[in-house]
């Protein structure tokens, strides 16, 4: 099942008050960057991030989710009602993920 354009714009939304957050639409899901690092992704209207040691700290209970078959787990962020929190965790994940490879 494709993720909705609405679950995308509401999950943006929640993420407006950071700067450089994007989207790349990607076999009909949504990868999602931060200051151009892949901090997750919205697969079958789930918000999906990496799990990071900061995430798993913020998220300790969290379910642990495949985006897609043979992909690797990540963290299923399910409190996306929460603006605050949600910006805190894009946040303090930043430098605990890869940057972008050169071609």
């Amino acid at each position: 099942m494709a993720s909705s354009k609405e679950y995308l714009d509401f999950v943006l939304e929640q993420l407006s008050e950071l700067d450089e957050v994007s989207f790349r639409a990607m076999m009909g899901e949504y990868i999602l960057y931060y200051r151009g690092r892949v901090f997750g992704g919205i697969y079958d209207d789930r918000l999906l991030v990496k799990p990071v040691p900061s995430a798993v700290k913020l998220m300790p209970d969290a379910t642990m989710e495949l985006p897609y078959d043979g992909a690797k787990e990540m963290i299923l962020a399910d409190d996306i009602d929460n603006r605050e929190f949600l910006c805190r965790l894009v946040r303090s994940m930043w430098e605990e993920l890869p940057e972008k490879k050169k071609r």
